[in-house]
């Protein structure tokens, strides 16, 4: 098969070549704070999932993941929604393409809130409403539905990795909702 310069299949990048570009350069990536709506049209749910991280130990994040080379935000966005959230899920993308926020994580602990040993990498966050049936899939073994007061609970927050507490905070402060 001849890769010509718009060839964005599922063949991105090797593991190989993914490793060298970490240490080169930094990557666009796209965080989803998953909510649910309350009857009153409010938010009073958070996702955040369980996956099993590097160590071994089990640890929290929000959806997300890289934006591939010819992919908008929104459609990566969906992209990795489904992929978190299972097919079901009915996400609705963002109508504005302005994140509430950008996290900037670096590979030393220190620079930022964000911390990333792999890479620097540069992430947008959105919030996402989800009206469907969630069935975590890709390495998310569940997806905890929270109230905003729990999911910045110091028992929740010890559990985030890579410094997403800071983007949940973010995400509720933006929504007018941080407890």
């Amino acid at each position: 098969m001849t890769r010509t310069a718009l060839d964005y299949d599922d063949n991105w990048l090797d593991p190989d070549e993914l490793a060298h570009m970490r240490r080169r350069l930094p990557l666009t990536y796209v965080h989803g704070l998953p909510v649910q709506r309350g009857d009153d049209g409010e938010v009073d749910r958070v996702g955040l999932l369980l996956r099993t991280l590097d160590t071994g130990a089990l640890g929290r994040e929000i959806v997300g993941g890289r934006v591939k080379f010819h992919e908008s935000i929104r459609t990566a966005l969906l992209r990795h929604a489904e992929k978190d959230l299972g097919t079901l899920a009915l996400p609705t993308a963002p109508l504005s393409l302005t994140p509430f926020h950008v996290a900037e994580y670096f590979p030393t602990e220190g620079v930022s809130p964000y911390h990333d040993p792999r890479q620097h990498a540069v992430a947008l966050c959105y919030i996402l409403p989800v009206i469907g049936d969630c069935s975590p899939g890709g390495d998310a073994l569940s997806l905890d539905w929270l109230t905003p007061h729990e999911a910045v609970s110091p028992e929740i927050t010890g559990e985030m990795r890579h410094g997403q507490q800071h983007i949940v905070r973010a995400g509720l402060a933006h929504l007018g909702i941080l407890p």
